[in-house]
């Protein structure tokens, strides 16, 4: 489970990419919240069965980006590394 932050609207968005992420296998770690900025590593799983399953990092910035626009819009700066 993705750790909390100081903010529930950007928690309610990291439960759900983390759920998305670890259906193959991938994780989301510590989330840094710093006023409108949001900073969280990835760590993409791994499907043989269908590699492109697995959310690419890219998709999953797409993803916090347009959930957080809709939840938390007053994070606009979202790093994904």
């Amino acid at each position: 489970m993705v750790q909390s932050t100081s903010d529930a609207s950007v928690d309610f968005v990291l439960e759900q990419i983390e759920t998305m992420v670890a259906s193959e296998g991938g994780t989301l770690g510590t989330p840094a919240l710093d006023g409108n900025s949001l900073k969280i590593e990835y760590t993409p799983g791994v499907n043989e069965e269908c590699p492109e399953c697995v959310p690419s990092l890219d998709m999953v910035k797409q993803f916090l980006t347009a959930s957080l626009g809709i939840h938390a819009p007053h994070v606009t700066d979202i790093e994904v590394s």
